[in-house]
């Protein structure tokens, strides 16, 4: 087993009985990181002189007798939104590069269980599609193929943990910004519980937007450094660093039982199909969980889908771009920011007329983003935000109904896209919008690839979201396929169970 290849756990092992030493398990990944990263383009921001720093401290405390951390000797690596000492945070605007003097509360609870911070990375501008691209630091390629995306927004992260340069991430995700690059590269991740971790000490964007709130969480090769992560991520239950009530303590995945839970999947949302292979790892995923012992149904979903998407899209747009647009005051923008922009600039009066030009041209996924996404007024956002709420009410009540402990679905509706579709193919994150507008805890496993006979079965359509589609599967044999687990708030111990339980290495 080399460095590059641990885990947490085994890193943690070696280094506290001084088998490793952490100043070695760190300058191997900052090899890695300079062997891969010329061709991934995925951490823009070096830290390494002050990694090689916190090593030596964590060899230092090792060789007194000391006790150190849950991450003691952890190369980890943040998503460039977050705050820490030293760096600037900006998300791809060429204004925003004024290095901060303090790191996020999450960056500073890794620190003090031993992580070592090896630098930052990239993020698409605005953080607010799947494709990681900005005009500060430029395009971030996938791992495996230089034609693709690894994603957005914590696609910088995604590429390099599974280039084996990082061992941990931190990202956060409003829209699958976690679980989309996480299934594009072929790791691991979790979204939490909406408010389960704190969410200041970093630049955001739609700032007074809180019908829904992003999330911070880990990204890893390995679920159980999840596990360990999210521990750490959390704090102290007990503590009063927490802006808002949390209702309920972090659980142990390690006590949950796969037989004791019922489980639902669906393969397909009804508004977006997905790929053969998606489909396939979908179905799969649920015969192993019952094959474990745990009560299966196939169902469909208690929602129409369509109306979970139009929620997400318009709780985003219901400012008409307005803060992005201060936000970018100055600063070069990237075309497809222009392109989703330019939303927020189309008259009310026309967007009917629009919507239904665009259908009958075949652009039905076109034609919902033009009538949902729009400026609104105060009435209309207070309505749109109780139907979140309303929204939210009904899966629960269907969830408790039902008696299921876990959702099992695609995470996104194709493979790792390629480069200049991420806007065409927003349509296809609609696996990942619905736990957003949810605000429950989900994570994406990666339990297989593409097969050689099953990229791609679509009928020929004029829908520009099909044709990208079709674009991104041709050639896609090989490419990781995750599953997307989501369980009730606040049980993210159900999440990672289950997670744990389709890993390939479990």
């Amino acid at each position: 087993m080399t460095y590059i290849d641990s885990t947490i756990r085994e890193t943690v092992a070696n280094v506290s009985a001084s088998t490793w030493t952490a100043r070695d398990v760190v300058t191997a990944h900052i090899d890695r990181i300079d062997e891969v990263n010329d061709g991934l383009n995925a951490v823009v921001i070096k830290c390494f002189d002050q990694a090689l720093e916190d090593a030596a401290r964590i060899d230092q405390q090792v060789a007194a007798g000391e006790s150190v951390g849950p991450l003691a000797g952890a190369p980890v690596t943040i998503k460039e939104c977050f705050h820490v000492a030293g760096t600037a945070s900006t998300i791809g605007i060429t204004t925003l590069n004024q290095p901060h003097r303090r790191d996020n509360p999450i960056v500073q609870r890794m620190r003090e269980a031993g992580a070592i911070v090896l630098g930052k990375t990239n993020i698409p501008q605005l953080m607010i599609w799947h494709e990681c691209v900005n005009p500060v630091y430029g395009r971030s390629v996938h791992p495996g193929d230089r034609e693709r995306t690894p994603g957005g927004s914590s696609g910088g992260e995604a590429a390099i943990i599974a280039a084996k340069g990082s061992m941990l991430g931190l990202g956060s995700d409003l829209g699958g910004s976690l679980r989309v690059p996480s299934h594009f590269c072929g790791i691991h991740t979790i979204k939490p519980t909406e408010r389960r971790l704190p969410i200041h000490g970093c630049q955001g964007n739609m700032h007074g937007m809180e019908s829904m709130l992003f999330q911070p969480g880990p990204m890893a090769r390995s679920v159980d450094d999840l596990a360990i992560a999210l521990r750490v991520m959390n704090g102290n239950y007990d503590d009063a660093q927490h802006v808002c009530d949390i209702p309920a303590p972090l659980g142990d995945p390690e006590e949950i039982a796969i037989e004791n839970l019922k489980i639902a999947y669906f393969e397909d949302d009804g508004y977006f199909t997905p790929s053969p292979a998606i489909r396939r790892a979908t179905r799969n995923a649920a015969d192993q969980l019952a094959s474990a012992g745990a009560a299966v149904e196939s169902v469909k979903p208690p929602a129409d889908m369509q109306k979970m998407v139009d929620l997400y899209y318009g709780v985003l747009a219901a400012d008409g771009g307005k803060d992005l647009r201060r936000l970018l005051k100055g600063s070069k923008v990237d075309p497809s920011v222009k392109e989703l922009l330019m939303l927020g600039y189309i008259p009310r009066w026309s967007r009917w007329m629009l919507k239904g030009l665009l259908s009958c041209l075949g652009q039905r996924h076109q034609a919902s983003l033009m009538q949902t996404a729009k400026p609104l007024s105060a009435d209309e956002y207070w309505q749109i935000s109780h139907q979140v709420k309303v929204m939210r009410a009904k899966w629960d009540k269907w969830m408790m109904k039902n008696q299921f402990d876990v959702i099992l679905c695609p995470p996104f509706g194709v493979p790792a896209i390629k480069h200049g579709d991420g806007v065409s193919l927003l349509a296809a994150a609609s696996y990942a919008f619905h736990f957003n507008v949810l605000g429950i805890p989900a994570g994406v496993v990666t339990t297989s690839v593409v097969g050689e006979e099953e990229e791609s079965d679509r009928a020929t359509s004029r829908d520009k979201s099909v044709t990208a589609a079709v674009n991104t599967e041709q050639g896609s044999a090989g490419l990781p396929v995750g599953v997307q687990v989501a369980a009730r708030a606040w049980r993210e111990d159900v999440v990672l169970a289950v997670m744990q339980a389709l890993s390939p290495a479990s």
